[in-house]
């Protein structure tokens, strides 16, 4: 009996040998970056860990008693081991979802519900978001009830807890939904330009959100109170003409509702850009300490660091979707994770894990970038205020209130800090100091 065998052309063969090839190199690749990226990461908190104890160093003795700094170590100590334990499950989460085809049997199941790719694409990314937002939401509570109230920093009832939490979902339909359909939209049908038609669409979309954000946004989750007249709005108005910045107002924020933290910042543009203090902030300092943290947010804004954050940005918004054009639709990557279809939507998520390694150079590069803006806008403060002393006792009591650490590890720096150590920044507001005399 003529045993009937398909004939497969050898073009054929090669070209599966080649496709499963590229496969096992982009699977291997990817599962590299994800377990690389965890161990440099956890090397660095290791370090950083271990670089704790000893005594105050050295310059930043006056900044708070023994008893304080020692309570220090122990928050940077609990939040570094917490952020192990998150960075661990997350990977075992990713990798088991992974490893076990849990991409494919939730696309299948999507797929059988019949719905166009672009709907397809939004229920398969959501339930996504939503289950690993669900699984890590333990991590939130703890984080948030457990560790900084610990140590005195939380404000945070569980009713504006869970406030955040449904506003956020709520902003994530409203903006977020859209914008990824969109994104689906264009490249599943705007072809060999698609990439350039959704950059132009998310510059677009993320300068509008920029600039409504400080006035409709924020106050959905903070409220923000005009500074009342007195000595200290009329000293911040005097600063601002002397340094021909165009104040409209300055907002006080009821950081208090969430944390006993401290902080200050400048955000949006045109006639929406805004000044903010915490409240927490406002009642640990003198008037001219405050003088000179608004002069550091003044300076990022003549310096031009908000603008050019906002180019580097647009530009790697461009630079990424036009790799992901090259992969969104590609048959190796898919079957990395082990898919029966292609499509839009997955190839978008399997594209962000390959780029990892790519994604965390350039964070690297950007921290780097940030912390060389931080010196500057540090720099324009103590020049312009022409009272260097003044900012450094504001950084110091920054630092203390919000229990920094002040002997992180240089290579834990070097991966995650926008801003520069305390003793660092000192030392170079004193040698403003100096170059004045």
């Amino acid at each position: 009996m003529a045993i009937n065998k398909a004939v497969v052309p050898f073009s054929a063969c090669i070209e599966i040998y080649l496709n499963r090839t590229i496969m096992n190199i982009i699977f291997y690749i990817i599962l590299s970056a994800i377990v690389l990226e965890y161990i440099i990461n956890a090397v660095a908190s290791l370090l950083n860990l271990k670089n704790l104890g000893g005594n105050l160093p050295s310059g930043l003795e006056d900044i708070c008693a023994e008893q304080e700094y020692q309570k220090t170590q122990r928050y940077t100590r609990t939040r570094t081991l917490f952020e192990l334990a998150t960075g661990t499950f997350t990977l075992i989460l990713l990798l088991v979802f992974w490893l076990a085809g849990g991409f494919n049997l939730l696309d299948q199941a999507v797929r059988s519900w019949g719905f166009s790719a672009v709907i397809s694409g939004l229920l398969y990314t959501g339930i996504l978001a939503g289950a690993y937002s669900l699984l890590t939401l333990p991590f939130s509570i703890y984080a948030t009830f457990v560790i900084e109230e610990r140590f005195g920093f939380n404000r945070t009832t569980p009713v504006t807890f869970v406030s955040d939490l449904v506003k956020s979902l709520g902003l994530a339909v409203l903006f977020g939904a859209p914008l990824l359909a969109g994104l689906l939209t264009v490249f599943e049908y705007g072809g060999t330009w698609a990439w350039l038609y959704c950059w132009a669409g998310i510059t677009a979309a993320t300068l509008f959100m920029q600039y409504i954000s400080p006035a409709w946004i924020m106050p959905l989750f903070n409220k923000f109170t005009p500074l009342e007249e007195g000595p200290l709005r009329q000293a911040i108005f005097e600063y601002a003409r002397s340094v021909d910045f165009p104040l409209k107002n300055v907002f006080v924020m009821d950081g208090s509702r969430r944390s006993a933290k401290t902080n200050a910042f400048f955000t949006g543009f045109g006639r929406n850009k805004r000044i903010a203090l915490f409240d927490t902030l406002i009642s640990k300092h003198t008037t001219d300490e405050l003088v000179a943290v608004l002069a550091h947010e003044i300076g990022h804004y003549k310096k031009k660091h908000i603008l050019q954050g906002t180019v580097l940005s647009i530009l790697h918004t461009g630079i990424l979707l036009l790799l992901l054009s090259f992969f969104i639709s590609s048959p190796p990557l898919h079957d990395a994770f082990f898919m029966q279809d292609l499509s839009v939507y997955t190839g978008i998520i399997f594209f962000g894990l390959l780029y990892t390694p790519i994604e965390m150079v350039l964070s690297i590069a950007i921290q780097a970038f940030s912390r060389k803006n931080e010196y500057e806008a540090d720099r324009f403060a103590a020049e312009t205020t022409t009272r260097p002393r003044v900012l450094s006792s504001a950084l110091r009591k920054l630092a203390a209130a919000n229990l920094s650490n002040l002997t992180p590890h240089p290579f834990y720096v070097f991966l995650n800090y926008s801003h520069p150590p305390l003793k660092q920044r000192i030392e170079a507001v004193e040698q403003t100091e100096l170059s004045q005399r």
